[in-house]
């Protein structure tokens, strides 16, 4: 009965996500409103981590199931897809490249800081 609690918050979650969708007119997708939605309530404490937490980690570990339909789909398309593998592996690597580089940045910087604060 614990999960099928956990389960039920989170789609309640992704359904509040759903209907900012289509209340705020931006091109963000509703899995991103679901997930600062529930970012916020774990922050406030509106929802415990306790709540949520077994149902997550079942579907973080089930995720890489996930992607079969789009692997799928993917070979089903190879035929329009191949003539934009390099253009998209250019694009991946770039992205993929410019990532890092922008994440190890900001991680070294809140480090300096924390670490400046810590001396203080």
């Amino acid at each position: 009965m614990k999960y099928l609690k956990q389960f039920f918050i989170i789609l309640l979650i992704s359904l509040l996500g759903e209907i900012f969708k289509y209340m705020i007119p931006l091109p963000v997708p509703a899995s991103i409103y679901g997930m600062v939605i529930l970012f916020i309530c774990l922050m406030t404490g509106i929802i415990k981590l306790e709540d949520v937490k077994e149902a997550g980690k079942f579907m973080i570990e089930i995720m890489p199931v996930m992607f079969i339909p789009a692997g799928v789909g993917l070979i089903k398309s190879w035929a329009v897809l191949k003539d934009m593998l390099i253009p998209a592996g250019i694009i991946t690597v770039v992205t993929l490249v410019t990532v890092m580089v922008a994440t190890g940045r900001l991680s070294q910087r809140v480090i300096r800081k924390e670490r400046e604060a810590n001396h203080e």
